[in-house]
């Protein structure tokens, strides 16, 4: 506790010190003046010991700070001066200022003898506040705003000055971006506009007047309700419950009401605003305009659609003249026909999902084999969600309808007890080779087979292009197939940049 009131009373002794100083000012100079503010009578001249803690309370104060006589002179500065100025000028000799060079905002050459310091002197008044910029002897520049203010003889004359210099920098930096970030807002297409925690707008720009039809003056100190839709306005509530917790929304597919009446398909990207304390003031929300998207979206569904419908039809008039054209053909062979065809339809529709670029994986196994399973958990299947390329679904779903018709005929589904697992698994960690597997197990015994038939032929021959490796076994317990093959990384085709 007495630790405490020392400093205190220190702190309190160094401030009487400074204005003691401060009234006392011709002492620095050697003679008799009268500041240009008002202070206290004083009633006894100051000592040396006075001047010492003056000089150390400006040398321990963060602001650059120096003097000067009536003729410009340098008489005294602090360390935050010279670490401003990049060097410490000569006392007593260096005039005006103690930068090495000096320079206006707009990057022209600022003699000495025109700073604020040298103004402040010739004209006898303090000037508060004039930007200008200190160059370094390295080069650098150092944006600053000069306070210089003269002080008085008796007589009135100008006997010196002091200025404090206030370092700029930071907040140049931080004028320039908010510039660079309000001209990005400005020319953006998307609709950016900031909100209060009430749902307040609070700023509009161009591209939210371009998509909403609305000018700055019609919306700002509005609820941004009036865009939402009236069957929609439970939507803000919950948005701004979100911001409150600190959430950020992305991509956040909706509908919003034009100036107009009209209803345009919008994407929202929704951000927190923080204050200076850190607490959440309001959002920034940044709404894209997905109404073209969203067209092309529901033209192309319309296309697979008829696409879909047209491959269906074209393999159902496939097997009717199958049926006509093999007149010799048992009804076996003809089912069977008919089957490998709906395999084939099954495979194009997992593709039809995702734009025939590719199908789950997981997917083309399960409609494969749906028409094998009982439901008596005979037939396992395992393995991680991937996507595979069309001609690797096609492929797989024609490999495994040709084992599940064998093994239904003669081997593990052809009896009881017998199972079939199915499993797969990335090869690496980016999941970029597979391997997959087949194996029988509980089904009558096996043999290698005299003559190949046309399934054995699909497998290891007309669906070898599309695997890297592919092995088909006729084991004694039970059919395996394994089978290899690669994806490609789906960042391969992305643009740069």
């Amino acid at each position: 506790m007495s630790e405490g009131r020392n400093a205190h009373a220190n702190e309190a002794c160094e401030a009487i010190s400074q204005i003691e100083a401060v009234r006392n000012f011709q002492d620095l100079f050697g003679e008799q003046t009268t500041p240009a503010f008002s202070l206290p009578e004083q009633s006894s001249p100051i000592n040396l010991d006075q001047m010492a803690s003056y000089h150390l309370l400006l040398q321990a104060l963060p602001a650059a700070i120096y003097t000067t006589d009536a003729k410009g002179r340098i008489t005294f500065y602090n360390d935050a001066a010279a670490a401003l100025w990049g060097h410490r000028p000569v006392l007593g000799t260096d005039e005006w200022c103690g930068s090495w060079k000096l320079c206006w905002p707009d990057g022209t050459a600022l003699p000495h003898d025109e700073c604020p310091m040298a103004m402040a002197l010739k004209e006898g008044r303090a000037i508060h506040g004039v930007e200008a910029a200190a160059e370094r002897p390295d080069g650098t520049r150092v944006p600053f705003l000069a306070f210089p203010t003269p002080f008085f003889g008796p007589s009135g004359e100008v006997i010196g000055a002091v200025n404090m210099l206030v370092d700029i920098a930071e907040r140049k930096v931080a004028e320039l971006a908010m510039q660079r970030l309000a001209a990005i807002v400005e020319s953006s297409d998307d609709a950016i506009l900031s909100k209060d925690l009430n749902g307040t707008i609070m700023s509009w720009n161009r591209g939210a007047q371009n998509l909403f039809g609305y000018r700055e003056e019609e919306v700002v100190g509005k609820s941004v309700t009036m865009l939402i839709p009236a069957d929609r306005q439970d939507e803000e509530p919950r948005i701004l419950a979100r911001l409150r917790r600190g959430e950020r929304i992305d991509h956040y597919e909706t509908v919003r009401r034009r100036k107009d009446g009209s209803f345009v398909d919008v994407s929202l990207c929704i951000s927190p605003i923080t204050g200076q304390n850190g607490r959440i003031i309001g959002a920034s929300k940044i709404a894209r305009d997905i109404s073209g998207r969203k067209a092309a979206d529901k033209y192309r569904d319309l296309l697979f659609r008829e696409m879909k419908h047209r491959i269906k039809n074209t393999l159902a008039l496939a097997a009717s003249i199958s049926n006509q054209t093999f007149g010799s053909a048992t009804d076996g062979e003809r089912e069977t026909f008919i089957q490998r065809l709906q395999a084939l339809g099954n495979a194009h529709d997992s593709l039809s999902k995702q734009d025939w670029e590719g199908a789950c994986l997981t997917e083309v196994v399960t409609k494969t084999m749906a028409p094998h399973r009982t439901g008596q958990g005979r037939i396992h299947i395992s393995g991680p969600d991937v996507t595979v390329d069309a001609g690797k679904a096609v492929a797989i779903a024609l490999a495994l309808h040709e084992l599940a018709t064998n093994a239904a005929k003669y081997g593990a589904l052809s009896g009881t007890a017998g199972t079939v697992k199915i499993e797969w698994k990335a090869l690496d960690a980016k999941a970029r080779s597979i391997r997959f597997r087949w194996l029988e197990r509980g089904g009558p015994a096996v043999g290698e087979p005299k003559h190949k038939g046309f399934g054995s032929r699909l497998i290891e021959r007309g669906l070898a292009a599309e695997f890297d490796a592919v092995a088909l076994e006729f084991r004694p317990r039970g059919v395996a197939c394994t089978f290899e093959f690669s994806r490609p990384d789906p960042h391969d085709n992305a643009p740069a940049g």
